[in-house]
């Protein structure tokens, strides 16, 4: 039976996410990302044309690695400014009716009890449709700033606080209230059951939280749990905690390995594998017909900038590659930031082909895999590469907005509905429901957070 693709738009609450210097394409309204206006209007876009959710990246400290300052950063406006990506979600919710929402927040520089307290406010508000992506971070200047240290804490310790964290915000999310305890009785003025009301007493290596959580349960809960992260510690994290994994390689056997190695590793942990899902990063350029989209993918490739690519890879990869020559075979480097990025572009199957140019010279590079065509092109090039890859669906980047994601909801949303590859509109449920089906939207009963609740919550 044919399964519809999860389809996320993939943007970031800055002027360039991901394709530099396409935010002076005269088409593009990202310079107006500090305008609630431009966030209502895009949700709207997105529910009505058929998108599951909006999955919106975040980054907690300055790109400074590239020749040593955040200049480059700065002047080419990578992933700087960026403003907070939690806070527009509820004017959103409110203008929309079924659209998720995935928000990154990293455990390394917030508070589990803060933080899960945040997450089920916006699942009230929401009505259900919240999700949190979790990373580790991988900035140095995030530790400076947050922690006054130097240096990050070291990759792998950054995935011990990881499990630790979320394990407290499972016990504050599920355990912490009883179903019934919320009994809103005017008649004898109580509105909270106090003995069904109870603290979690987690006193562990990196976090102490012995009270209850805040909030009354939200409609899921827990928030649906993304993970993005492809590392060893990564895919480990992932196998214990992830609901719908963020899955990127371009190397598209490499992509299949790692998302196979998941899945092996949830069933080690008692979890069906079949239940989590997988995403992968794409670019697409479409149009009526594949020259037009052609065509498309032309002039936008005219504004691309190569040097913003590199202060974002520098930054990701903790290497300053502004000595480096653009067309020298990229080398590998230890480091603790992001490992997989230079796993992936120093591979020695394709080490003797890509150069910096090519990783970050053109259209189809931090955004992943490059589609361009009419719809059917689109969506054939769509189907090969999930039964190549594994992935369940695709976190479709843009290059201009909202004209990218305009054209896939025109031309890309109907043809992949035609083929049963993307859901139709449907009543409003949570978003853990819309990805996942189920009756009640909570968390499944195998997953390790159940482990927390107490008194028979109804799981789905």
């Amino acid at each position: 039976m044919t399964e519809p693709f999860v389809l996320s738009a993939f943007t970031m609450s800055t002027v360039s996410h991901g394709n530099f210097g396409l935010w002076r394409h005269p088409e593009d309204r990202t310079a107006e990302y500090t305008d609630i206006r431009y966030w209502v209007e895009l949700a709207k876009l997105l529910d009505d044309g058929g998108f599951d959710l909006l999955f919106i990246a975040d980054a907690v400290g300055q790109l400074d690695v590239f020749g040593g300052d955040a200049s480059a950063a700065l002047a080419r406006a990578v992933q700087t400014p960026v403003t907070d990506p939690l806070l527009a979600v509820s004017a959103m919710a409110a203008a929309t009716q079924r659209l998720g929402f995935g928000i990154t927040v990293s455990t390394t520089y917030e508070s589990p009890y803060l933080l899960a307290r945040k997450f089920s406010t916006l699942d009230h508000l929401t009505g259900g449709r919240i999700g949190w992506n979790i990373v580790t971070s991988l900035l140095d200047s995030a530790a400076r700033n947050i922690i006054g240290r130097d240096r990050q804490i070291p990759h792998d310790e950054r995935y011990a606080i990881a499990q630790e964290f979320v394990e407290v915000t499972f016990k504050l999310w599920e355990g912490s209230w009883e179903p019934g305890a919320v009994l809103r009785d005017r008649e004898r003025g109580v509105y909270t059951d106090p003995t069904k009301v109870h603290d979690i007493g987690h006193d562990g290596r990196y976090f102490t939280v012995p009270g209850a959580h805040l909030v009354e349960p939200s409609p899921q809960r827990t928030p649906v749990l993304f993970q993005a992260g492809t590392s060893a510690a990564g895919r480990e994290f992932a196998s214990r905690n992830a609901e719908l994994v963020f899955a990127s390689d371009p190397r598209p056997d490499v992509l299949r390995a790692n998302i196979d190695d998941v899945r092996r590793r949830a069933a080690g942990h008692g979890r069906d594998p079949g239940s989590l899902k997988f995403i992968t990063s794409v670019e697409i350029v479409t149009d009526s017909t594949d020259s037009a989209a052609q065509a498309k993918a032309d002039d936008l490739a005219e504004f691309h900038d190569l040097e913003g690519g590199l202060v974002l890879l520098s930054a990701l990869s903790g290497v300053d590659w502004s000595t480096y020559g653009v067309d020298r075979p990229i080398e590998q480097f230890d480091t603790d930031a992001s490992r997989s990025i230079l796993a992936a572009v120093t591979d020695s199957d394709v080490r003797q082909r890509l150069t910096l140019r090519d990783y970050v010279g053109n259209l189809g590079g931090f955004g992943g895999e490059l589609f361009v065509g009419s719809a059917a092109t689109v969506a054939d090039q769509l189907e090969a590469y999930a039964a190549r890859t594994g992935v369940d669906g695709f976190n479709i980047a843009y290059h201009v907005t909202p004209g990218s994601f305009t054209d896939v909801a025109t031309y890309l949303i109907p043809e992949l509905r035609k083929r049963g590859r993307a859901r139709e509109a449907g009543e409003p449920t949570t978003l853990r429901q819309r990805l996942f089906g189920g009756d009640t939207g909570l968390l499944g009963d195998a997953h390790p957070a159940a482990a927390f609740r107490r008194n028979n919550v109804t799981a789905q």
